[in-house]
């Protein structure tokens, strides 16, 4: 007498219960992703991206025995720097381009920061801003959230001038000669068609100038930032309400890099 095999397997009800748990459990599970998303979305979270990225800069100059250091900076947006994303970017010295020139550290991806938030240094055109009218025009948000903090081969933090240029150094003299590929920093007309994210150090202009006037130019190395709540700030921005007042409150919240470890000093 044959005895009939045992099948193995799920029937429809008994999918259609694991469905529908998963479902409730990913319901029960959405608070705790969503607080995990505010905590590296806020100032702390932030401060912990930017200390690990300062600690890996750090090594980057101490191994290559070249200045190294991050390049906080906005990717460009055809509505303007106030709904642009900021990045971190590891540059590193290159004498072969000039004493000043920086470039993008190879086989390192750019670092985007929360959406939420994002990094000034409170100066622009390297002086500091006055805050009641200097951050009036989109070359002053791009030129304040743009700037870089370096490390000696030594380790040691250090103020040095930075003019971040592409991989092969050309200057945006003549934007149709010397295309550089670099997919990183870049001339405005390659950016702009598509090869690079960010605009190299050459749109400081003045009346004089034969270069866009957008805020960036070559500048020295920081060593202290302010983080700032984005969405704050666009809002005061777009009813036109004091968002110079916004920025007072934060100015007294600067932080500062303790210039041996090049870890941040807790205040």
């Amino acid at each position: 007498m044959k005895t009939k095999s045992k099948q193995s397997g799920i029937t429809l009800m008994e999918m259609t219960v694991v469905i529908a748990a998963i479902a409730l459990l990913a319901v029960f599970g959405l608070p705790a992703a969503r607080t995990l998303f505010d905590s590296l979305a806020s100032t702390g979270g932030t401060k912990a991206m930017v200390s690990a990225a300062l600690s890996s800069a750090r090594a980057i100059a101490a191994k290559e025995q070249h200045y190294a250091g991050i390049r906080f900076q906005k990717a460009f947006h055809g509505d303007g720097p106030l709904h642009a994303s900021q990045y971190m970017v590891f540059i590193i010295h290159d004498p072969d381009i000039s004493a000043t020139a920086f470039r993008a550290v190879p086989g390192f991806e750019p670092i985007k920061l929360p959406d939420s938030v994002g990094v000034m240094d409170l100066r622009a055109a390297d002086f500091p801003i006055g805050l009641d009218s200097d951050i009036d025009e989109d070359k002053e948000i791009y030129d304040t959230t743009t700037f870089s903090i370096v490390f000696s081969p030594t380790g040691k933090l250090v103020i040095h001038p930075v003019r971040v240029r592409n991989k092969d150094g050309y200057p945006d003299i003549n934007s149709n000669t010397d295309k550089s590929d670099d997919d990183v920093f870049n001339k405005k007309a390659q950016v702009d068609s598509g090869v690079g994210i960010f605009y190299q150090d050459d749109y400081f202009g003045d009346s004089s100038s034969p270069y866009p006037d957008l805020g960036i130019g070559p500048e020295s190395s920081r060593n202290r930032f302010v983080i700032y709540d984005r969405i704050k700030f666009k809002q005061a921005w777009d009813r036109n309400a004091p968002y110079e007042q916004y920025l007072k409150s934060i100015a007294g919240s600067m932080i500062y890099i303790n210039p041996y470890t090049g870890t941040i000093i807790n205040n």
